[in-house]
Formats: C-alpha cells, structure tokens, sequence
C-alpha cells in the first residue's frame, strides 16, 4: 500500500469564524513518513503562499493517544496558518498523510529556527530559503515527538554523515580559489 493510500484517521470541521478543527484518532508521533518529493513539493507552496501573503486560517488539532487522553495543538501563528493553508490546498490536511506532511514542514522550520548546526544547509534568500535535500529526506522519515516536532538530536544523527561533516582542508583551498 502507497503511502497516501494509507486510511484516514482525520476527521475535519469548521467553526462559523472559518476556523479548522481537526480531531485525529493518533497521535502526532503515530503519524506516518512521507515522500521526500511530497514535503519538497509542500515547502515551495507554502513559500509561494507566504510570498503571496496568504495566511490562511486558524487551526486546531486534538489527537487521541491510546489511553483515552489527547494531545492539542493550535496554528494560531500566521505564517504556520499559511504554511497549512497553502499544504491543505495542495495535497489536503483530511488525511493522516496530508497531516503528516504539514506538521513535518512546520516541525522543519521549528528545528530550523532554533539550530545552528543547520545553518550550512540553507540558503536565504529575499524570496524564501533553499534546503538542502537530506534535510527534507530526513524530515520525511523522522519520527515526530508527542507535541509535534522533530527531537534535535535524533534527527541530526539521521542526516547522512557527511552533510555535517566540516569541509576538508582541500574543499577550504578550492573555495578560497
């Protein structure tokens, strides 16, 4: 079975105010991988959606953990409402897969904001940033923690070894050439 065919565990209302709720039969770590292609395809939305000013509803979100209690989460921030806004449009948020995709993405730019270690493998710029593609791959795969993001030190030692390896003495020479 493909991953987006994986069954829907989301259901999804709308308060008079135009606001989202959405109440999800598991938990954010329970959530399942995406396609690298996928969350590539959702981070270029949701910049073209933010370049737009776009910035989309408030969101919340309760999910049901094993033991009858539950997890919430609300998207009050609009840049996080534009990012979902623009994730909702494209590949929908009424699936666990369309959910995954979008809390992957927001938990991307949280560790990003608050890592320096990621900082080579970015590159800002007036319209945006360009990741490097092993940061979306591992953000794709990496499991979520019980409040949605990415635990840093889990996710650093699942890049590929050599994204953060410091450049070597002849990769230092060549660059000053």
């Amino acid at each position: 079975m493909s991953m987006r065919a994986q069954s829907s565990y989301v259901r999804v209302g709308a308060g008079p105010d135009g606001s989202l709720t959405y109440l999800v039969d598991i938990p954010p770590e329970s959530l399942p991988p995406v396609l690298g292609h996928d969350l590539a395809r959702a981070w270029y939305a949701a910049r073209d959606a933010a370049i737009a000013q776009s910035w989309g509803a408030v969101r919340g979100f309760r999910f049901r953990r094993p033991d009858g209690s539950h997890t919430d989460l609300a998207l009050a921030d609009r840049d996080a409402r534009c990012w979902a806004g623009a994730i909702d449009g494209t590949v929908g948020m009424g699936t666990s897969y369309g959910l995954s995709l979008c809390l992957r993405l927001l938990a991307l730019v949280d560790l990003l904001a608050r890592v320096e270690w990621a900082l080579p493998l970015l590159r800002l710029q007036r319209d945006g940033a360009e990741l490097h593609p092993s940061l979306l791959r591992t953000a794709a795969t990496a499991p979520l923690t019980a409040d949605a993001r990415f635990d840093e030190a889990r996710f650093r030692t699942s890049l590929p070894p050599f994204v953060l390896a410091p450049p070597s003495a002849q990769q230092l020479t060549e660059a000053r050439a």
